[in-house]
């Protein structure tokens, strides 16, 4: 590990102390052009006596704008304490767990998974178009059927058309015969840029799919193309899990990837991360955002200090070890999971190494779905699955309540 460690609290509330130091206090400094402040006093108390032993809630009460990317060229000076610590926080996912080169990377924490995967498809329609003059009609997104719904939505967003591939429904993996006859279909249909969305660990079956099988069929038909990969939820769990296949920046193929910091991280909600190879976000540089210093380089513009600064605190305040003690406890507990699972004859998909279970629905009531808040696979109407997320909430009591009203219900059945 370079950048990734364990602080005190101390040294974490001392850091975030001194981040807001170097940003702009609009209660004492004097800013007369910034369409920001401070929160309303009229809502937040801001000398709470309790707010010197809450940094991060200090830093919420701040309001910090992060407008703008962060790891290339210029940015709003009005924030650059927190900013700062938001690079750190960078560097600590892009380098110490997807294995970046330091200072070979851009990125952003954005407002969440959906928002990172738009930007990826965003940056390569326009890598596409400005390298070689493609139209968008000769640019397609490849995404298996279990792909997040934030690819088709960005399909629809930017005008390219989204080319799903079925998965096989036991495995949850795509055929490379499947793959190829789609892709031929798609040149015959005058497509001549891909881009790759892999998952690592998708939404509903914690499915992971192997990027390689993508770059060998590409190349077969001679095509340009670019992976990206979409880990807003398996980014914290399946890099930490044993005996697993490298999916990060070691392979020369992969662009960039999405994490979501509000899944197993826990940060608050509309937290996610968005990483790319160094000469790739520039294609999506607003020039028209004038009066913003530095490059408009975000989907979303205007952005949290205080989430991604959430994020840092949490990172730092496990360090690498802890974390890998954390999902390797998780772990273990969907393995035991996994054997009740099978000692009382449900069949059921998991990757070995992610902390989600779907269940065939087949065996399971709608009454035991509903009391034991499970998520099916559709709410429209012939659900063929229920999933469970074995989060740091669920515990082994949890499951075994489940498991035991299951059981009861298979006997009377």
């Amino acid at each position: 590990m370079i950048y990734w460690k364990k602080y005190s609290s101390k040294k974490l509330a001392d850091k975030i102390d001194k981040s807001l130091q170097g940003n702009v206090d609009f209660s004492n400094d004097t800013a007369l052009g910034y369409p920001a402040s401070k929160l309303d006093e009229n809502v937040f108390y801001h000398n709470a006596p309790f707010l010197k032993d809450a940094p991060l809630l200090k830093t919420f009460v701040a309001n910090p704008n992060h407008i703008g990317c962060h790891t290339v060229g210029e940015s709003e000076h009005a924030f650059k304490g927190t900013q700062k610590l938001e690079r750190e926080t960078l560097d600590v996912i892009a380098v110490d767990i997807f294995n970046a080169k330091p200072n070979e990377f851009d990125g952003y924490m954005a407002t969440g998974g959906t928002e990172a995967n738009i930007q990826a498809l965003w940056v390569y329609r326009n890598y596409f178009i400005k390298t070689f003059g493609a139209t968008f009609s000769e640019i397609a997104i490849i995404s298996s059927e279990d792909t997040h719904y934030s690819i088709p939505k960005g399909a629809n967003i930017l005008g390219i058309e989204n080319v799903i591939i079925p998965v096989d429904f036991e495995t949850r993996i795509i055929k490379r015969d499947v793959l190829s006859q789609r892709i031929q279909e798609a040149q015959n249909n005058g497509k001549k840029y891909f881009i790759v969305i892999s998952n690592m660990a998708t939404t509903m079956f914690g499915s992971v799919d192997n990027p390689n099988l993508f770059v060998s069929v590409l190349k077969e038909f001679e095509v340009e193309f670019k992976i990206h990969i979409d880990g807003a939820y398996g980014g914290f769990v399946y890099p930490f899990s044993k005996d697993r296949e490298i999916i990060d920046f070691t392979n020369p193929h992969i662009s960039s990837i999405t994490i979501d910091a509000h899944k197993m991280l826990q940060a608050p909600y509309g937290t996610g991360v968005f990483l790319t190879r160094k000469g790739l976000i520039e294609n999506v540089l607003t020039e028209e955002a004038q009066y913003v210093n530095g490059m408009d380089l975000t989907l979303c513009g205007s952005r949290s200090g205080a989430n991604a600064l959430a994020v840092w605190m949490i990172l730092f305040s496990y360090g690498p070890h802890k974390w890998f003690e954390k999902i390797s406890v998780l772990l273990m507990r969907t393995n035991w999971f996994c054997d009740q699972l099978k000692e009382l004859g449900i069949d059921f998909y998991r990757h070995p190494n992610m902390n989600i279970v779907t269940m065939k629905s087949d065996k399971i009531s709608k009454d035991i779905a509903e009391k034991f808040n499970l998520v099916p696979e559709t709410h429209s109407g012939n659900n063929k699955w229920y999933k469970v997320v074995i989060m740091d909430h669920v515990e082994i009591d949890h499951l075994d309540a489940f498991l035991k009203m299951l059981k009861q219900s298979l006997l009377v059945k």
